[in-house]
């Protein structure tokens, strides 16, 4: 079955040509093995892609046996097609990488502007008329399915395109490719050219048309769409915009753009949008090209929110601030990402979901400590959160805090620690020196409270990863056979190591005090 024939049992169905694995391989620095493009293929039959440009096969022997091996493995489903210029050498080799597959297409091209043909090309345009006659139909004799298309057609005076056009369409061509190879189009001209060659070539019902859009000027997609307008329906992409240059448009972005807005765009897809995240990660690790984080429907804050508005807006109702579910693209859920810019009504959506449950005045306090370490610290991640509440919500009532701490270490002597604490509504400061930084902490701290405990234990970890991860310490006291554990978190971990003191005594006084009112009373 030819790209035609699909087409016309629906005038309302677009199909997806992806070319990820021949124009985004272009991509400077993107080349993929032998492997990893079988499986690149895979998983776009699977989603539902209508054609796979599976490759240049005249490129390069890998190239060649890259793209026998896609077409010899894909199912009756999918169209199989190897990219030839208008050169009878490649045609012939294109034709013998695809025709193992159960539907295979050749898609050679070849440029028609002025400036190509004068500088490129090195061709009249008479000359470029009869090359497109010669080896479009030669492509016709080797599979029924034959795409040609105008490299730089929206450089190309329309007089001229129409006449080339019209020439592949009579040489047997079943799909039209009107590219903007440059990116340099805007969409009303974009759309106007399709309407304009649709209506002037004689036989343009015989074909279907589709736009192939690069991404120079940022447009790419949105010229993709204006070709739909304007009559195309078929659309060239790739996973993530991949491409030389700029790029090319996303198949990600026209697919989700399409099904969000069919209220101006008629239009559907055969494209499984919930494979759609993971097709953009497959393609990022193998052509280990990352994705920008603001990156369109598959970025990593495409779902995410950290504006307390909208947070706000998000917790009270989805649709405030999105427009699709992050399920429809195949993300697990929305993300309240926690950071300095997040409201007081999410931290505390935020710590319901984590298990704590606080009151008005907690949740002030805790409110306050996130945002001192959301202005220290670029990611708050739930484990951070976990460290910074988790005992300190559950000792509230202090008697001992940390007001500040300067530490001096280094190789020229001992160091010595700077600290100053509120003991019970008194501020008190000592400097004193010990053997390293932890160990002056320590001592300053016990020079400020007196107490008999031992230290039985000092432990330290990242809670996540990075260099700017907070550092959680844990400190355990003995004190007549009984013994407390206390925690502190902090990105410096002097200051941790403080905290999680100061959490200990706090919880041994605490004890020493029960222990005296039960002496009391007996």
């Amino acid at each position: 079955m030819t790209a035609n024939a699909t087409s016309s049992s629906s005038k309302d169905r677009i199909v997806i040509f992806d070319t990820t694995l021949r124009d985004g391989e272009q991509c400077p620095g993107a080349s993929m093995t032998f492997e990893e493009k079988l499986e690149v293929a895979e998983l776009l039959e699977d989603m539902g892609v209508d054609i796979i440009e599976a490759g240049f096969p005249i490129a390069s022997q890998g190239d060649f046996e890259a793209v026998h091996e896609i077409a010899k493995r894909a199912g009756d489903g999918v169209t199989i097609a190897g990219l030839a210029r208008a050169i009878s050498g490649d045609i012939i080799r294109a034709g013998e990488a695809v025709r193992v597959a159960k539907r295979s297409r050749i898609h050679t091209f070849v440029s028609t502007s002025p400036i190509h043909l004068a500088h490129q090309m090195r061709k009249t345009e008479e000359q470029v008329l009869d090359i497109i006659s010669a080896t479009v139909a030669q492509a016709r004799n080797l599979v029924e399915d034959v795409e040609w298309s105008a490299m730089d057609a929206t450089r190309t005076p329309i007089e001229y395109l129409v006449r080339c056009v019209d020439a592949a369409i009579k040489a047997g061509a079943t799909t039209i490719n009107l590219p903007d190879t440059v990116g340099y189009a805007v969409p009303e001209e974009y759309a106007a050219m399709f309407r304009q060659v649709i209506e002037r070539v004689p036989d343009s019902d015989k074909a279907i048309f589709s736009t192939h859009c690069h991404n120079d000027l940022g447009l790419a997609v949105a010229n993709s769409l204006a070709g739909i307008a304007g009559g195309a329906r078929q659309i060239e992409c790739t996973i993530n915009g991949l491409g030389e240059r700029a790029g090319n448009a996303a198949l990600e972005e026209i697919v989700m753009a399409i099904r969000t807005r069919r209220d101006v765009m008629p239009y559907d897809s055969r494209i499984d949008a919930t494979m759609l995240t993971r097709a953009s990660k497959l393609v990022s690790n193998v052509s280990a090209f990352p994705v920008q984080y603001n990156k369109a429907i598959v970025g990593r804050n495409a779902f995410a929110h950290e504006s307390g508005i909208h947070q706000d807006g998000m917790l009270k109702n989805a649709e405030t601030y999105e427009i699709m579910t992050p399920e429809s693209v195949g993300v697990k859920a929305t993300s309240l990402v926690m950071g300095k810019h997040s409201g007081r009504h999410a931290f505390r959506s935020k710590l319901k979901e984590l298990g704590y449950e606080v009151g008005d005045n907690q949740l002030e306090d805790a409110f306050k400590r996130f945002k001192d370490l959301a202005d220290r610290k670029k990611h708050v991640y739930d484990e951070d959160i976990e460290a910074l509440i988790g005992d300190e919500v559950a000792s509230a009532a202090e008697s001992i805090r940390l007001l500040s701490l300067t530490v001096i270490a280094g190789t020229g002597g001992a160091a010595k620690a700077i600290i100053s604490l509120d003991v019970e509504g008194t501020h008190v400061t000592k400097e004193v020196s010990g053997n390293g930084p932890v160990d002056a902490i320590f001592n300053a701290i016990k020079a400020i409270v007196p107490h008999d405990a031992t230290l039985s234990l000092y432990q330290v970890h990242a809670v996540t990863e990075g260099t700017d991860a907070q550092a959680e310490v844990s400190v355990r006291l003995e004190e007549d056979g009984k013994s407390v554990t206390g925690r502190g978190a902090d990105p410096d971990t002097m200051v941790a190591s403080a905290k999680a003191y100061l959490s200990s005594l706090n919880k041994l006084m605490v004890k020493r005090q029960r222990q005296h009112a039960q002496a009391v009373s007996a």
